[in-house]
């Protein structure tokens, strides 16, 4: 557990640690951040995003297991959004995104490259899968109904072009297209796609880090449930499902694994983007990337 944390995991985590002592340090401001975030998001995430869902082979996942974890996100996000709106009284938009931190992981960001170090690309094809679902649907979902919710008053054809002008769903689009239609990247494009793609991740979480810099650590009730809902009920509900029918047990083992992961960036993100309040969003990022240092390394 040790050896795990301190070479797979921390390394990665290291990242968003640094970016949030430098945000702290007055080194980097928020706005330098906000630009670099900005940059990932329309450059490297796109490239990062694009050769994963065009060369996936579908055959080669298992679908029950991913649908028992696509089953576990829908029932835990509909407690989570019970809870943030009958019990905490929070507003909608905002109880969506918190909803929305306890089931989407960062998986593209961060779980996968530390399963790549700890298992190498040979063993990660259940965490695969999950970024593939994540970065095809899940993403994209909460991106296009965030937007709908936050701008109920414009057309039909104005949200499709506010929502089709999005690097990343363009990205995941064409990614499904191409690989529906068996069409390959060229070489040349892909080595400068995997270049690109490779800084997504440190320089998202560096971003990130000092973005939620600025944000009070101290726990609420809020915040201590929506964590905790995050860090110990979703792995619960994604472990008590994968006990039904059977799989191989590397399936079962990193699919929990990926469960257990902090919450992604992107909940924050959105909140950022559209206005939401972001005094409880924030400290759960922050609280869920800490916590999660000692349940993936539990179960690694």
């Amino acid at each position: 557990m040790l050896h795990v944390l301190t070479h797979n995991i921390l390394p990665v985590f290291s990242m968003l640690a640094l970016g949030f002592l430098l945000g702290r340090l007055g080194k980097v401001s928020r706005q330098e951040a906000a630009a670099v975030n900005r940059v990932a998001f329309l450059v490297l995430q796109p490239a990062l995003i694009f050769p994963l869902i065009n060369g996936l082979h579908w055959e080669e996942f298992r679908l029950d297991a991913l649908g028992l974890y696509a089953l576990g996100q829908v029932a835990v996000f509909v407690l989570t959004f019970v809870v943030a709106t009958r019990v905490f009284k929070r507003e909608t938009p905002e109880a969506w995104l918190l909803s929305m931190a306890t089931i989407f992981v960062n998986t593209l960001l961060y779980v996968w490259p530390i399963s790549f170090l700890i298992y190498g690309a040979g063993a990660v094809l259940p965490i695969t899968g999950i970024v593939a679902w994540d970065s095809a649907f899940s993403f994209a979902f909460f991106i296009v109904t965030t937007d709908l919710m936050m701008n109920r008053e414009a057309t039909a054809l104005q949200s499709l072009k506010r929502v089709g002008s999005n690097p990343v769903l363009i990205a995941i689009l064409l990614g499904a297209v191409t690989n529906a239609l068996g069409i390959a990247t060229p070489e040349p494009i892909l080595t400068g796609m995997k270049f690109a793609g490779a800084a997504a991740a440190p320089l998202t979480l560096f971003a990130l880090g000092v973005i939620l810099s600025g944000h009070a650590m101290k726990p609420s009730a809020t915040i201590l449930t929506v964590s905790g809902i995050k860090i110990l009920v979703f792995p619960l509900v994604v472990w008590l499902l994968l006990r039904l029918g059977t799989r191989p047990q590397e399936w079962n083992d990193l699919v929990l694994l990926t469960s257990a992961g902090p919450s992604g960036a992107m909940a924050f993100a959105l909140a950022m983007l559209h206005g939401v309040r972001t005094d409880q969003i924030a400290p759960v990022i922050i609280w869920t990337s800490v916590l999660s240092l000692v349940s993936l390394a539990l179960l690694a």
